[in-house]
């Protein structure tokens, strides 16, 4: 059964900190593993990269090829069931209007000292998205992870997708011929990672990984942050809904297992006022958990990490929600009030406003990115966005009057921080100054 608090109770507080502080990541401790392929990578090239990719995906690249052609995902895009080619056009044409909107604007000005200033905005050259893979790839995460590389301006758009025992998704294929892919190799795990990142004979490195992956392919992320950018270090998937009674409480057990059915370490936290609502909904999680396919990861998930949390009011849960850092909240009441309560969350990946809005279309139509920050990291960070593919650049230009006027605190702060060189690069050019009057 999952965790039942009250925060009324004397024991609540110390409970709560324990939901707040456990630990829901993978137990295997795959760094050494993953150093090693990634070192295999960068010694050995293309010859790791094939040896891993037949022991671990049962895929022998020099046989069945290592690229998957433009011509394949044309032909799936043209093959898939119109209901799924108009659904996946209509969620790319939606997260496009979205991301465009993210989009930075240069800027420059001239201060009072007469200094002229600024900054420049581009992408980077090439961004590398891994795309999990074989038959249970998600084409919404590649839509995801690749149209805001596009929107930013990013020229050359790699995939890394392995195909275990050479099954591919003909969805993942299409979604890929939507959002502008330019290259698939057919190479997944710390491989695969290791190859955006340090290139090897055949595959050129990017500047950019993102995307989503098992705890091979998220340490293999960290492993190489530094010699690329990545999006982030991502963990199992959260969901918190802050409900009233009004709701239907079957709508809410489906909520909650639209996490849970992720992956036996995601999480799904209830808060309400309601006591014989939070009975309902546990009692409509029990009916719909045996209907899913995906029932015992659900099960899994919600008797492990799940949680049904009695609070006073549904203010009163949101110093809890902010403990927490949910990667998903819904904020399930009226609309007013769903308003005045977003205003005083302060950390949340994505927030869904209203009865209406099921985290679920956020994940696939609604436009905001699904790639978002778990295990409390929305304290700091936020999620993927056209700004993970750009990077800014700024300018000064000073003319004689504005060197004249702040060159001489520079020639100051250099004799202070005894750095002769810096203030001898300034003090040349104001004595230059000096000689012409």
């Amino acid at each position: 059964m999952p965790l039942r608090l009250n925060a009324r109770d004397p024991g609540f507080t110390q409970a709560f900190a324990t939901l707040v502080n456990a630990r829901r990541d993978a137990d295997d401790d795959v760094a050494q593993a993953v150093r090693e392929i990634i070192a295999s990578v960068r010694a050995e090239g293309d010859g790791a990269i094939a040896d891993f990719t037949a022991r671990f995906d049962r895929f022998d690249l020099a046989r069945e090829g290592w690229l998957i052609d433009a011509g394949q995902c044309a032909r799936a895009y043209e093959e898939i069931g119109a209901d799924l080619r108009d659904a996946l056009t209509l969620a790319a044409e939606r997260i496009a209007a979205y991301h465009e909107k993210q989009k930075p604007s240069d800027s420059q000005w001239t201060d009072e000292a007469g200094v002229r200033l600024g900054a420049r905005w581009g992408a980077v050259e090439a961004a590398g998205i891994y795309v999990p893979g074989g038959l249970a790839a998600y084409p919404s995460s590649l839509l995801m992870n690749a149209i805001p590389a596009k929107v930013a301006g990013v020229s050359r758009i790699v995939m890394m997708s392995p195909t275990p025992g050479g099954a591919l998704n003909p969805a993942v294929l299409a979604a890929a011929h939507i959002a502008g892919v330019t290259e698939i190799w057919r190479v997944g795990g710390a491989q695969a990672i290791a190859a955006l990142a340090y290139g090897t004979q055949r595959i050129a490195p990017v500047d950019v990984v993102v995307g989503p992956g098992n705890a091979w392919v998220a340490e293999a992320k960290r492993q190489v942050y530094g010699r690329v950018g990545i999006d982030m270090v991502a963990g199992p998937s959260e969901i918190v809904v802050v409900a009233d009674g009004a709701n239907d409480p079957a709508w809410t057990a489906a909520d909650l297992l639209s996490q849970a059915e992720h992956d036996p370490t995601s999480q799904s936290i209830l808060f309400t006022d309601d006591a014989a609502f939070a009975d309902a909904v546990a009692a409509q999680v029990e009916q719909l958990l045996p209907r899913l396919t995906t029932g015992d990861r659900a099960r899994a998930s919600w008797e492990a990490n799940g949680a049904i949390i009695l609070v006073p009011t549904l203010e009163a849960a949101l110093p809890f929600v902010d403990a927490l850092a949910p990667e998903h909240l819904e904020l399930a009441c009226d609309d007013a009030r769903a308003d005045a309560l977003f205003a005083q969350v302060r950390h949340a990946g994505s927030v869904f406003l209203g009865r209406m809005t099921p985290e679920a279309i956020g994940d696939y139509v609604a436009g905001p990115n699904h790639v978002l920050p778990t295990g409390r990291r929305a304290r700091f960070s936020s999620g993927l966005s056209v700004l993970d593919f750009m990077k800014r650049t700024s300018f000064i230009a000073l003319n004689e009057g504005a060197m004249a006027r702040i060159g001489p605190a520079a020639v100051a702060l250099a004799a202070a921080e005894r750095l002769p060189a810096h203030g001898a690069s300034v003090a040349a050019r104001l004595d230059a100054l000096k000689a012409k009057i």
